[in-house]
């Protein structure tokens, strides 16, 4: 039998990952850097949902509109009142 020789990027990829999970396990014994990381993941993953789904906001604000939303309740009031204005044209030159 011939021994295999391991290739040289097999021993690089392991110590990568070797140093990784000490690095990692070095990080997460203090509490507070544990609760950062947890923290910095979630903000992340959160992003990460709102990116892939860009609709949901959307949607989301057109259900529930805010009513401190000054710019946004105008431009509704506006769009709003473009079919009354085109209505009252239309009946005006009849």
């Amino acid at each position: 039998m011939k021994k295999q020789a391991l290739s040289k990027r097999t021993v690089v990829l392991s110590g990568v990952a070797l140093s990784t999970i000490g690095v990692t396990s070095y990080l997460l014994k203090d509490e507070k850097r544990k609760d950062k990381m947890n923290y910095g993941i979630q903000r992340i993953k959160n992003k990460a949902k709102i990116l892939l789904s860009r609709k949901e906001p959307v949607m989301e604000k057109a259900g529930h509109p805010d009513p401190y939303d000054i710019e946004d309740n105008s431009m509704v009031a506006e769009g709003s009142m473009y079919s009354v204005n085109y209505f009252n044209e239309k009946s005006k030159s009849k």
